[in-house]
């Protein structure tokens, strides 16, 4: 079976483990398994950029065999007094690999994806960095551990390393060259985002132009002879419901920001993600892939359903009104992928997690 690094490093990051780390930096879980969703993408990225540098596939070599024991004393390090000295390590570690700059610029977009600050998304990266190395040495093997061979693992990975990549926090990663060396599967993703959000503002422009257009109609049908009155009349009732559906949409998205958090966004964009994601589930690799993905999804329903609390009645019936919908055909996703053979065991309790979590959004 094809490696598949990102899926190693998150079978490692168990989220009891995940916990433990959020316990141990004071940070939420939940966006600290978000910030992990994006981190461990995002360091492989990097890598793979040094890979392709004079002399940095011997660096990689080198940091490898450094953290070959890493994974064996990971779990003893968290919350322990040397916690301390591994993220030490692990930000030096990563500031000899990445240089300043890059690293640097890796924490800022994580911070600004997951909600973290730049000092906690760092410390994040340090604990995360020996992980990483940790399992690239494990899966090389110190006897073929060379930068031949540690090139060729990271060049086999782009593509499964692009698939985890969120589109948001690709977006971010955009402009820094972290992502050069994916290629075009990289910038297409970048674009990808990019191009949802021109055409979000394109369709709120147009549904405003659209109703001044409607405005000034329904002001010149107004002064018609009477003859014209009746088709003024019809013209008026068969655009309200459309004038009603747009004005619904403007105050769902302007009146369900909590706490600096776009929901309804949100949401949407977290089932488009969700969608896409189990739609690319054919067999129990692809399912082993899609986890990372799926579990960050479920840390951001989660954490809009942690805030339902603080919604009006009407808010709350405007969000299942956005939901609802939907759920018919998720169910029909998540019973499809589940019934292929060797992903119910993977994925089952993370799928049950997401039911039940979406299911809170529709009372």
């Amino acid at each position: 079976m094809a490696v598949n690094l990102v899926s190693l490093i998150m079978q490692f990051l168990t989220p009891d483990m995940i916990g433990r780390i959020a316990s141990a930096l004071g940070l939420d879980r939940n966006n600290t398994q978000t910030a992990i969703g994006a981190a461990v993408p995002g360091l492989l990225a990097g890598l793979c950029g040094v890979a392709t540098q004079p002399g940095g596939a011997q660096k990689l070599v080198e940091a490898a065999r450094q953290q070959t024991g890493a994974l064996g004393s990971f779990a003893k390090m968290v919350g322990d007094s040397g916690q301390s000295s591994l993220i030490e390590k692990g930000s030096q570690l990563l500031s000899s690999l990445l240089g300043g700059r890059d690293q640097t610029a890796l924490a800022g977009a994580i911070g600004k994806y997951a909600g973290l600050g730049q000092s906690a998304s760092g410390s994040l990266l340090g604990m995360l960095a020996p992980i990483v190395m940790g399992t690239i040495g494990q899966q090389q093997g110190t006897r073929s551990l060379d930068a031949g061979a540690i090139t060729s693992l990271l060049s086999s990975q782009k593509d499964n390393i692009v698939a985890a990549l969120p589109a948001g926090f690709a977006n971010l990663l955009g402009g820094t060259g972290l992502l050069d060396s994916l290629g075009g599967a990289a910038r297409t993703a970048t674009a990808a985002a990019s191009q949802t959000a021109r055409v979000t503002t394109s369709a709120a422009r147009a549904v405003g132009d659209t109703g001044r257009r409607a405005a000034v109609s329904l002001n010149w049908l107004y002064w018609l002879i009477p003859l014209l009155a009746i088709l003024a009349v019809l013209i008026y009732l068969f655009a309200k419901p459309a004038e009603q559906v747009a004005q619904q949409g403007v105050t769902a998205v302007q009146g369900l920001t909590v706490g600096g958090l776009d929901i309804g966004k949100q949401v949407t964009d977290s089932i488009s993600n969700l969608r896409t994601t189990l739609a690319g589930i054919t067999d129990a690799s692809s399912a082993q892939a899609a986890l990372p993905k799926l579990r960050e999804v479920t840390a951001q329903i989660d954490r809009v359903d942690g805030l339902l609390g603080q919604l009006s009645p009407e808010q709350r019936k405007v969000l299942a009104g956005v939901v609802n919908p939907l759920m018919p055909s998720l169910n029909q996703l998540f019973d499809k992928v589940l019934a292929i053979p060797g992903v119910a065991e993977l994925l089952k309790p993370t799928i049950d997690a997401l039911r039940a979590k979406l299911t809170l959004l529709t009372a």
